[in-house]
Parts: structure tokens; sequence; C-alpha cells
């Protein structure tokens, strides 16, 4: 199976970088949506579990990623840190309110 996908990637070497930009094109956008969401409410809703690790997880992605000298993973899982850092940083830090700050 191994030698089976070697063998397409060598023949479509192109084809296999444009589904690495698809990939990292969707993982990467799925956060604007939540992100701008969280940035709007000023607060953030999703758990806080998922949040740390999807950061911790695609932080050490990133390191790996820059290791290998991988440009689409590194963009990628950093991109991805970012989205969740953002969101992180409104569990811990919401935006106070109108109501909250009388």
């Amino acid at each position: 199976m191994e030698h089976h996908i070697e063998q397409g990637a060598l023949l479509m070497p192109g084809l296999m970088q444009w589904i690495g930009y698809v990939g990292l094109t969707s993982l990467a956008l799925c956060w604007i949506p939540q992100s701008i969401e969280t940035i709007k409410q000023g607060r953030c809703t999703v758990n806080l579990t998922f949040l740390v690790l999807s950061a911790l997880g695609s932080f050490s992605l990133a390191i790996y990623a820059i290791s290998l000298g991988d440009p689409i993973f590194t963009i990628l899982n950093c991109l991805t840190t970012l989205g969740a850092g953002i969101n992180i940083f409104y569990k811990f830090f919401p935006r106070k309110t109108a109501e909250e700050t009388a």
C-alpha cells in the first residue's frame, strides 16, 4: 500500500501539493467563523478542553513541520494555533458587558 501511494505521488507531485493546499485552506478557514463570533461576543463558549488540546496539538505539529521544512503544514498549524489561541484568550478574559461594568 505504501509503495502504491509513493508511485502516485511521483506521477502527480503537483496534484498532491494542491490537495495539501486544499486541506490547509479548509482547516485554517474553519477557525475564522468561530473566532469572529468569539470576538464579536467578547467571550468564548467553546469547550476549554477542546481549545487547549487543539492549540497544543497544532502548536506541536507546527514545530514538527518546521523541523521537516514543510511549508504547507507549518502554515496550517500556525494558523490553527492562532485560531485556538484567540478563543482561549476570550475564554479566560471575556469582555465585560455594560451591565457588568455598571
